[in-house]
């Protein structure tokens, strides 16, 4: 006989809360904080634009790679350790780095904190606390977002401002005790008796046998989830870093080109309040099918406009909004179409392929653009890409609500024999 299963544990906010604030200095110290340091460290290196931003290509390529074991590791109920261990690994990362003086140096703090940032930013968090709060896990993870929202907003002017005060050697310092001294030291003592891992299941028990990790990386739920999510990353990666240029050739003022990127990240955390506060008015099925069609229907609005006036501040309002929720909607899809006890693995899988569209998707954006058409073509392309993800995780619901029927179907049939 399998026994019980623990009852699940109400949403602690103290804990939540206390991760969120990781979440913040992980995001903001490294993840936001290359691009302060990149000039500075081009000049004193001696290094290229095309040199020093390869550096960060690799961080995110080391992040994907090590998304999966990292996974594992939180499935097998390690999450204190991997959590903790990442912290440790960026605060030692941030001070080698004050200490880098040739390019493969520079490369190897990168590559390191690379494999950092998949030990701490939110796809471990996401899985930690889908683990500890199953019945509360997506609010949660809404609570995380929050300061994970704000973290340009207050690291960038930090940053810059350590920087400019010690230097960027010593600024690096002042960023690594933050994770030595607060990030270490919050998930050591908050991730103490994390859940195991679920117990295997007796050969002679009754009823039907869950899936196995295997099965599930192979099943139709979690490819289309899958497909969903890197479609989703790559449109998100891919438009930041043409946006100031596709509203320039519109002919918009400097003063809108400036302020409309500036708006996304606000209205990016609007979206997220307004999700924390009346999502258990509307079905949460529902939720995920509405929000991720504000991201094409944000791009519909910028290519029929052409970029002028009253199409971007359209644009702005539903890719800002649906961005922001988007967040929680890829956080959550795997925990609530295929398994909550695999969550960690099952997301780690999407690692190298999420990677992967964050590095290709502004390059092929750059690339469809053309003197005579300029962003045209690639907003086409984005859009197309946005309504495949949109139908992908559509059928993903069907197919997880068709997998969840079989083995309740099979049950009834035996108890009728």
């Amino acid at each position: 006989m399998t026994p019980p299963a623990p009852p699940a544990s109400p949403l602690d906010r103290r804990l939540v809360g206390w991760l969120s604030l990781g979440q913040l200095i992980s995001w903001g110290s490294v993840f936001y904080g290359f691009a302060l340091l990149m000039e500075p460290v081009e000049r004193e290196l001696g290094l290229s634009r095309a040199q020093s931003s390869l550096a960060f290509s690799l961080a995110l390529l080391a992040e994907g790679l090590a998304a999966y074991p990292v996974g594992r590791w939180i499935d097998r109920g390690h999450e204190r350790a991997v959590m903790t261990g990442g912290s440790l690994l960026a605060a030692v990362c941030l001070t080698l780095h004050s200490m880098v003086q040739s390019l493969a140096g520079f490369y190897a703090v990168w590559l390191g904190l690379g494999a950092a940032l998949a030990a701490t930013l939110y796809t471990p968090v996401f899985a930690v606390v889908t683990r500890r709060f199953p019945q509360d896990f997506r609010r949660a993870i809404i609570t995380l977002t929050f300061l994970g929202g704000l973290a340009s907003t207050v690291f960038i002017p930090l940053t810059a401002a350590l920087i400019r005060e010690l230097g960027w050697r010593h600024a690096l310092w002042v960023l690594a005790a933050l994770h030595l001294l607060v990030c270490a030291p919050l998930h050591a003592v908050l991730l103490r008796g994390a859940p195991p891992a679920p117990a295997q299941r007796p050969a002679d028990a009754a009823g039907p046998t869950p899936p196995s990790l295997g099965r599930h990386l192979r099943s139709a739920p979690f490819l289309l989830v899958g497909l969903f999510v890197v479609l989703m990353m790559a449109i998100t990666a891919a438009l930041p870093a043409h946006l100031i240029s596709l509203l320039r050739e519109n002919g918009l003022s400097e003063a809108w080109v400036v302020a409309i990127p500036a708006s996304i990240g606000l209205i990016q955390v609007l979206g997220r309040l307004l999700l924390y506060f009346f999502e258990r008015r509307f079905d949460v099925h529902m939720a995920n099918r509405v929000i991720p069609c504000l991201v094409p229907l944000g791009l519909a609005a910028l290519l029929a406009g052409g970029g002028h006036g009253g199409a971007a501040l359209v644009f702005v309002l539903l890719y800002g909004l649906g961005n922001g929720m988007l967040t929680i909607v890829k956080g959550t899809a795997i925990a609530q179409y295929v398994s909550r006890d695999h969550v960690a693995s099952l997301n780690g899988a999407l690692g190298p392929p999420q990677a992967l569209a964050r590095a290709v998707a502004p390059l092929m954006l750059g690339l469809l653009w053309s003197p005579t058409r300029g962003y045209t073509l690639g907003l086409a392309a984005l859009l197309a890409c946005s309504a495949v993800a949109v139908g992908a995780l559509l059928l993903a619901q069907r197919a997880s609500s068709r997998a969840r029927a079989l083995p309740a179907d099979s049950s009834r049939m035996a108890d009728e024999k």
